[in-house]
């Protein structure tokens, strides 16, 4: 039911917010100026995105030809594509959200908190542990 509730909200709620908050700029600053606004910030937020996208493929070539994995660049390339779709995407809210994502330390702040709350689960001792089962043993190293 988790995902059912999602795409309501995405499908149904975001769509009626963004009429809402368009139908309130337009009536306070006139209908040309809210269409020359969102057309500014999608170019603005595509001129970004295209910059940063280009930074964040120099950083993973980088990483790569010093022999490092690089989840975390790989990680700010998706929230760079999350944030050029939203960006697109006629409206107000949309482009909060999108270029909220363009902020490094932000997008950063968030990355740590999905890998350190979704990857890498901290297991307390004491604790059952979350997987599988553990079987007891003993081993002996030889080298």
């Amino acid at each position: 039911m988790k995902i059912l509730h999602l795409l309501i909200l995405l499908f149904v709620t975001v769509p009626l917010i963004e009429i809402y908050l368009l139908l309130e700029v337009g009536g306070m600053i006139g209908a040309v100026p809210t269409i020359g606004l969102v057309v500014l910030t999608a170019v603005a937020g595509a001129a970004l995105v295209r910059a940063q996208g280009f930074s964040m493929i120099r950083q993973v070539r980088g990483s790569m030809e010093a022999g490092e994995v690089p989840a975390v660049a790989i990680i700010e390339g998706i929230f760079l594509l999350v944030a050029g779709a939203l960006l697109l995407t006629p409206g107000f809210l949309t482009d909060a959200i999108g270029f909220g994502c363009l902020v490094p330390p932000l997008r950063r702040a968030l990355i740590v908190r999905f890998i350190e709350t979704r990857i890498i689960r901290p297991h307390h001792p004491g604790s059952p542990p979350r997987h599988g089962h553990v079987i007891e043993g003993e081993f002996k190293r030889e080298d």
